[in-house]
């Protein structure tokens, strides 16, 4: 793969996860500066996820039928940009919502495809994408840490500034980009995506990665509001949550020799075993520094190894004109069912603070459970 193109894709991935950055640390601070109690946050947070359950299935469709990723990449930024900026001048509940599940909506049609131009550009090599995507990590870490400056500095609005230049900058770089050519093989036309889904394999890949996922419903929606409450300074949290992404980004560089030793189902159900672990530590011990170091440490596994074991197994399962869809029904079921379904019930639960550890401790079994079921998923080592 040329240079160029790696820089490319490698900023795209940048500016994508550092839009991550800023919306999972402070999107509830900036609700919460809006004057909303915890139950409205995780309705919010809850609607908010949910268009990853429509959108993504819709992007790919569109994608699968034209072939041009790229398209619907420039598309899908654009409007998510132009979504965000309405954020400047509305307000009120219903306004706010609608303005976050529009650009959700939008904002959803660049992961999967992006994900399928790399995986293209790159034939799939294990070791290159690791490299690639250890850029959204960097992105993730840059936003999380300046942005959490540039709000104890000014005010919770300053997310609005910080997610339009963001944004811009996505939207820049997808003009930037170049349609890879891919092969579409004839004896592939013909198999069936229902079949493909039904495999027993897919079935526990699926419900144990939205488990995951429903876990981090009070992580994503409190967690700086946590941090505030035990009398943690206004900038930890995007330290904290940096940390994490820095032991993420070092489980990357040694991600495509991990899959290659063990395989998805041992790499997957060791990372919601660590994650159960975690989440206990985060909910009873998150008032001692060390213990809640090491446990945001253990974000090398909630994220790191799953996602590059997940998008491997994907890449495996589905064939190559199943690709788009293929990403965009992970992406809708675990991400969206499961992330709304988690942020939901963290937000009944929460009770603006009070029920922080039964949070947290509800988050850990679930790990539980989804690492016991993904002891079950069949798929190719190598």
């Amino acid at each position: 793969m040329s240079s160029p193109l790696f820089t490319k894709l490698s900023f795209s991935y940048f500016a994508y996860f550092g839009i991550l950055g800023l919306i999972v640390p402070y999107l509830s601070v900036f609700l919460d500066g809006r004057g909303y109690n915890s139950l409205e946050i995780g309705e919010i947070l809850a609607i908010f996820t949910a268009t990853k359950i429509i959108g993504p299935t819709l992007w790919a469709m569109l994608a699968d039928k034209s072939g041009k990723q790229l398209s619907i990449i420039q598309l899908g930024s654009g409007l998510a940009l132009l979504s965000f900026t309405l954020l400047f001048w509305l307000k009120g509940y219903w306004p706010i919502t609608f303005v976050l599940a529009l650009f959700s909506l939008f904002w959803t049609a660049i992961l999967p495809q992006l994900e399928v131009m790399t995986m293209t550009s790159i034939r799939r090599s294990a070791k290159i994408y690791a490299r690639i995507r250890l850029w959204g990590s960097v992105g993730f870490i840059v936003l999380a840490v300046f942005a959490g400056k540039v709000i104890e500095e000014y005010s919770s609005e300053a997310f609005t500034y910080l997610g339009w230049l963001i944004l811009f900058a996505l939207f820049i770089s997808s003009l930037l980009l170049k349609q890879p050519q891919s092969v579409r093989l004839k004896l592939q036309e013909n198999t069936s995506l229902l079949s493909k889904l039904l495999v027993p394999s897919f079935v526990f890949f699926f419900i144990s990665g939205l488990l995951l996922q429903m876990s981090f419903g009070p992580y994503y929606s409190f967690f700086a509001l946590y941090l505030r409450d035990l009398a943690y300074p206004s900038y930890a949290v995007g330290l904290f949550i940096s940390l994490g992404v820095i032991a993420e980004i070092g489980v990357f560089f040694i991600a495509g020799r991990l899959y290659q030793l063990f395989g998805v189902r041992i790499l997957i159900s060791f990372s919601l075993f660590l994650t159960a672990i975690r989440w206990y530590m985060t909910g009873n011990f998150a008032d001692n520094l060390y213990i809640l170091l090491i446990a945001q440490l253990f974000h090398a596994a909630s994220f790191g190894l799953y996602h590059s074991a997940s998008i491997q197994f994907i890449q495996q399962h589905f064939q190559t004109n199943q690709q788009n869809r293929g990403q965009a029904i992970y992406i809708a079921g675990v991400y969206g069912i499961g992330g709304a379904i988690g942020a939901y019930i963290s937000g009944y639960m929460w009770k603006d603070g009070l029920g922080a550890i039964q949070s947290f401790e509800f988050a850990g079994l679930m790990c539980l459970i989804g690492s016991g079921l993904a002891c079950f998923i069949v798929s190719k080592k190598h």
